[in-house]
């Protein structure tokens, strides 16, 4: 489909016609030479004068108003309007914050193989999985111990994401599990962020030890910035000490900002956890349209052109080849 991006040109079509019809014409002064026997000299030439007018004879004021109309329909800049290229952004940013203090070494976990394996190693397994699930998603990774830091802001490279993950060690951040400061640095991240879905997933033995802001406050500063934060008990719910599994901590984070709590006792269930996660946090793009414009000006301006390049190369070619009476013809002819 084509169409005129500036249609209003069009109204100086009768600019012309209005120029010649109330604009006082044009005469050029020039020197000549009065001669009382012109007309004997032209019946001696045996040639009579010709009339005055426009350059070009009948062919000229059509090719004036084709050439006119075509320039202005260049300067109305006609447009081919192509198909809309629809694309994909996602409306939503998604915050992993993962417990690496000392309590995640602890071996409460079984592999497949029946081997005894520690919390972190399991949950970074998983989340590889839910990573690769999120493809239209901008995640980031937060990472917390004595303190908490942002692995990645959020982003939707997930190669590098999983990278960063892989990376990630136990204790790296210091042995305290400071979960309060882990919800309060996601809200830092994601203040800024034109998403209109924040999401946090934090996963955690929950037994804070080390947060300058406690959880419970914390979770209310989300809650006042729109960010959902579902929450998942890593552990044996029956440990003790520093393995010890705070799952009403984890109950009251997720009821505060209206998410989900969570418990996964072993592999298997931490993989339900997040295929719960999947169904109840769904991805959610927004379209956007775009139409491409080709433009089309240079097929009238290039007529106009030929139009007048056609016109007097004609004119020269006939002016060139068009044969005068001779002299002798003339005086034959009084003879």
């Amino acid at each position: 489909m084509w169409q005129l991006d500036y249609p209003w040109v069009l109204l100086l079509l009768p600019l012309p016609w209005l120029a010649w019809r109330y604009l006082p014409a044009y005469r050029e002064s020039r020197s000549a030479l009065r001669v009382p026997f012109f007309a004997a000299m032209s019946r001696a030439a045996g040639q009579s004068p010709g009339k005055g007018g426009a350059a070009g004879g009948r062919w000229q004021l059509p090719l004036n108003l084709v050439v006119w109309l075509l320039v202005l329909l260049a300067c109305a800049r006609p447009v081919l309007v192509e198909k809309p290229i629809e694309r994909e952004q996602p409306i939503r940013d998604l915050m992993l914050a993962i417990d690496i203090s000392q309590s995640m070494e602890t071996n409460d976990y079984k592999a497949p193989d029946g081997s005894r394996v520690d919390r972190l190693s399991v949950v970074k397994n998983v989340v590889r999985d839910f990573i690769a699930q999120r493809k239209d998603d901008r995640i980031g990774l937060i990472v917390f111990g004595t303190g908490a830091f942002a692995q990645s802001p959020p982003t939707r490279d997930h190669a590098s994401l999983l990278t960063l993950l892989d990376e990630v060690g136990i204790g790296m951040a210091g042995p305290n599990t400071a979960l309060g400061d882990a919800i309060g640095l996601t809200i830092k991240l994601l203040k800024d962020t034109p998403e209109q879905e924040k999401v946090l997933i934090l996963l955690t033995d929950g037994n804070d030890t080390g947060s300058a802001i406690t959880p419970d406050h914390a979770a209310a500063m989300a809650h006042d910035r729109g960010i959902v934060v579902h929450t998942i008990g890593i552990g044996d719910p029956q440990a003790s000490g520093e393995a010890k599994v705070d799952l009403d901590t984890l109950r009251n984070i997720a009821r505060t900002t209206g998410g989900r709590f969570f418990t996964a006792g072993d592999s298997g269930a931490l993989q339900q956890v997040y295929a719960t996660l999947d169904r109840i946090t769904p991805h959610k793009v927004k379209t956007l349209s775009h139409q491409p414009k080709k433009d089309l000006f240079w097929l009238p301006l290039g007529a106009a052109l030929l139009a007048l390049l056609l016109a007097h190369g004609v004119a020269a070619l006939a002016g060139r080849f068009a044969v005068p009476a001779t002299r002798g013809e003339s005086g034959e002819a009084q003879s």
